[in-house]
């Protein structure tokens, strides 16, 4: 049985769980003022780029960070069990994937940002540094994408 691509569990992942386009999250956000905004990337992206108010919860700890009784026990995130969580990473891939799995473990009202922060920092919409200063959306850009490291790339497309 061939595998499959990292592309594909999260085309499938996202065919199955709700998406919000970055442009109505903020909208989303002022209609329900109890929402999570939850960053799964990791924390050094996070710190690089990300949005004002949102919790950093890196995908890697996120089902121990969602239940109590962990050292990665986050509480704003196990409290929002039945509060709507809208879920962001670089591209919608990762959150797409966290969605699912928050809604297995029992979360109820759970949403994946399509386009990840890269569609947000695209529709203009206000991304902080790690002192929490606005960033300009070519140099939130920069700090978004880190260029790939020629070990990183299919040697079949070098």
């Amino acid at each position: 049985m061939p595998h499959k691509t990292y592309s594909q569990l999260a085309a499938e992942a996202a065919a199955r769980i709700e998406e919000i386009m970055p442009w109505d999250v903020p909208d989303f956000l002022a209609a329900h003022p109890e929402a999570l905004l939850l960053d799964i990337r990791e924390r050094g992206e996070f710190a690089r780029a990300h949005i004002a108010g949102a919790l950093n919860v890196p995908r890697g700890i996120l089902e121990s960070a969602a239940e109590w009784d962990y050292a990665e026990t986050e509480p704003a995130l196990v409290t929002a069990r039945d509060k709507p969580v809208v879920i962001i990473c670089r591209s919608g891939n990762r959150s797409a994937l966290a969605a699912e799995v928050l809604a297995e473990i029992g979360f109820t009202d759970v949403r994946s940002v399509k386009l990840g922060i890269k569609g947000w920092n695209d529709a203009d919409l206000e991304i902080v540094d790690e002192a929490g200063a606005p960033l300009d959306g070519d140099d939130a850009m920069g700090q978004i994408e880190q260029p790939l490291r020629p070990e990183q790339i299919d040697p079949a497309r070098r």
